[in-house]
């Protein structure tokens, strides 16, 4: 699996909106994401692990 990079585009309650840099959109639970993260966040999701960057 290839390691991808998000955008966080916005934050609505549980779920945070994300956009990878190949413009594919994305939603994510905010429990599954690193601790800090908030709009403008950069992510890395790599092997079923994100990574705040």
């Amino acid at each position: 699996m290839e390691p991808t990079n998000y955008t966080v585009l916005s934050i609505n309650g549980d779920y945070a909106y994300l956009r990878s840099d190949s413009g594919v959109d994305n939603q994510v639970a905010m429990f599954l994401l690193p601790e800090g993260v908030d709009v403008g966040s950069r992510l890395l999701w790599e092997n079923f692990e994100w990574t705040l960057l």
